[in-house]
């Protein structure tokens, strides 16, 4: 998974003066118990739940013939732009070292 490493990465995300968010479609019980068993996170996580998918869908990341999210990465800029959108398949682990570079840049 993913967001552990988010959470390994906390430090250099707020060097990079940048927060990370979760969204997901689970609810939040499932959100609160997935969290505890990562033994905590500090970051937010957004339950995209009800009704199921519209912030994916904003996004373009719904996967309509799952009924789920694909695994997309975005930078939104402090003006509330998206800079940066990574797109990866369901199996793939994203790469932070991506993230930092175009944070860099900013």
């Amino acid at each position: 998974m993913q967001m552990p490493s988010y959470e390994a990465d906390k430090q250099r995300f707020a060097h990079a003066d940048a927060q990370v968010l979760g969204i997901s479609v689970d609810s939040i019980p499932c959100h609160v118990a997935w969290a505890k068993s990562l033994g905590g996170i500090s970051y937010h996580l957004l339950s995209d739940f009800h009704p199921k998918g519209d912030v994916c869908r904003m996004y373009g990341s719904w996967r309509e013939d799952g009924g789920f999210s694909n695994r997309d990465l975005f930078i939104v800029d402090k003006e509330g732009k998206i800079a940066y959108i990574d797109r990866h398949e369901l199996l793939d682990q994203p790469n932070n070292e991506e993230l930092f570079d175009v944070l860099s840049k900013m």
